[in-house]
C-alpha cells in the first residue's frame, strides 16, 4: 500500500510568514487599543468631575448662608478616578487655604477662586501649578468650573 504524500498541512516558511504578520497587526493593534483606554479614562474623569461639580453646587445651595462642603465626603463621598485615586478636592472659598496648595495655570495664577477639583491622572502624582510634569495628565477643573479637561490643554 503507497501513501500518497502530497501537500497536507503547511510548510514552515508559510507559518513564519503567518506569525510575522499578526506580529506586525499586534505591534499596530495594542499601542491603539492603549490609546483608546487611555482617552476611556479620561472621558470618564472628565464626567466625574462635573457630575461631582453638580453635587456640590445642590449642597451648597441648599445651606444658607450659601457654603461650600469642607470635604467630598459632605456631598455623600465621591467614586474613585478611573485610574483608583481619590479626587483631589480643596474648599478655596470657605477655608482660606495657604497659596501654596491652590492650583496654578502657566502665569502661576490661581485656576478656581471657590474650591479646587482635580483628578491626579494615570501617574497618581500632581503638584500646585499645572506645569509642572507630574500635574500635565491631571484632569482639572478651572475657571470655576468652566473648563473641565486635561490640564496640559487648559
Amino acid at each position: 500500500m503507497l501513501v500518497d504524500r502530497a501537500q497536507s498541512g503547511f510548510t514552515l516558511a508559510e507559518l513564519l510568514v503567518t506569525v510575522a504578520v499578526v506580529g506586525i497587526v499586534a505591534m499596530i493593534a495594542v499601542p491603539s487599543f492603549n490609546s483608546y483606554l487611555e482617552d476611556a479614562k479620561v472621558t470618564q474623569a472628565k464626567t466625574d468631575i462635573s457630575n461631582l461639580q453638580n453635587r456640590i453646587a445642590r449642597f451648597a445651595s441648599g445651606i444658607v448662608p450659601w457654603r461650600f462642603p469642607d470635604t467630598l465626603a459632605d456631598i455623600g463621598g465621591a467614586p474613585t478616578d478611573p485610574w483608583g485615586n481619590p479626587y483631589q478636592y480643596l474648599n478655596i472659598e470657605n477655608l482660606n487655604p495657604k497659596k501654596g496648595q491652590l492650583r496654578k495655570d502657566k502665569n502661576l495664577v490661581p485656576i478656581n477662586s471657590d474650591y479646587d477639583l482635580y483628578s491626579m491622572g494615570s501617574d497618581g502624582k500632581s503638584v500646585p501649578p499645572l506645569t509642572a510634569k507630574a500635574s500635565r495628565d491631571d484632569i482639572v477643573r478651572a475657571n470655576n468650573g468652566g473648563f473641565v479637561g486635561t490640564a496640559e490643554d487648559y
